[in-house]
Formats: structure tokens, C-alpha cells, sequence
């Protein structure tokens, strides 16, 4: 897509320029192309048609521009993601040892007293 921009600005700059020598030296040309005399409808043929090409290579360098940032933000994605990795194997997450609490056992007493506690487990 990039060369078709440039070649339809190109195409777009030697339009515009073969025309304007053209009406530089009209009074010499004019007559081999059949337009002696220059009417408005003439003029609006030509800048129509350098418009109608001015257009075409806009849309194909704002194409071009849109495919190129699709392309730098998908490669700033992704470097996102590696450094997020290397972030994670150069500073791995520290585990705590859970303290493990023995289970009580607990005797089923059909009295009113309840279980003795001991305060050092905890």
C-alpha cells in the first residue's frame, strides 16, 4: 500500500504541473489539443479530474498511515507482554509458609465442660 500512495502523489504533483505549463502556454498548445477557446467546463474537467486523484492518493496514504499504526500498536503489545515476563522471571513471587495449625481433637463429652484451650498454638 505504501508504494500506491506514493505513485498516486507522484501521478497527482505531474498532473497538476504538466497542466500548469500547459496554461502557461496555452496560447501555443491550445490549438494541437482542440481547445481553443477555454471555457469553464474545460477547467472544471481538468481540476475535477486532479481532485478525483488527489483524493484516490489521500485514501491510499491514510490507508497506508491506519496499516501502520495497527502495526506499531500490536508490537507495542506484544513488547508489553515480554516485559511483563522478564518482570516476572527476574523478580518471582516470594511464598509464605503457612503456618499449619494441627487440628484439635475434639472429645465428645456429654458433660457441660468445654474442651480445654491451649494458647501457645496460636
Amino acid at each position: 500500500m505504501k508504494k500506491i500512495a506514493q505513485f498516486l502523489q507522484l501521478a497527482v504533483l505531474i498532473y497538476f504541473l504538466l497542466f500548469l505549463i500547459f496554461f502557461f502556454s496555452f496560447n501555443v498548445l491550445g490549438s494541437t489539443f482542440g481547445m481553443d477557446p477555454l471555457t469553464p467546463e474545460s477547467m472544471v474537467k481538468v481540476f475535477l479530474t486532479g481532485f478525483i486523484l488527489f483524493l484516490a492518493a489521500y485514501g491510499a496514504s491514510m490507508i497506508q498511515a491506519r496499516n501502520v499504526n495497527d502495526q506499531i500498536r500490536k508490537m507495542q503489545a506484544e513488547m508489553n507482554e515480554l516485559k511483563a515476563k522478564l518482570y516476572d522471571f527476574e523478580h518471582p513471587k516470594v511464598v509464605q509458609p503457612t503456618k499449619s495449625v494441627p487440628q484439635k481433637n475434639q472429645e465428645e463429652t456429654g458433660g457441660i465442660l468445654r474442651p480445654r484451650q491451649n494458647f501457645t498454638d496460636q
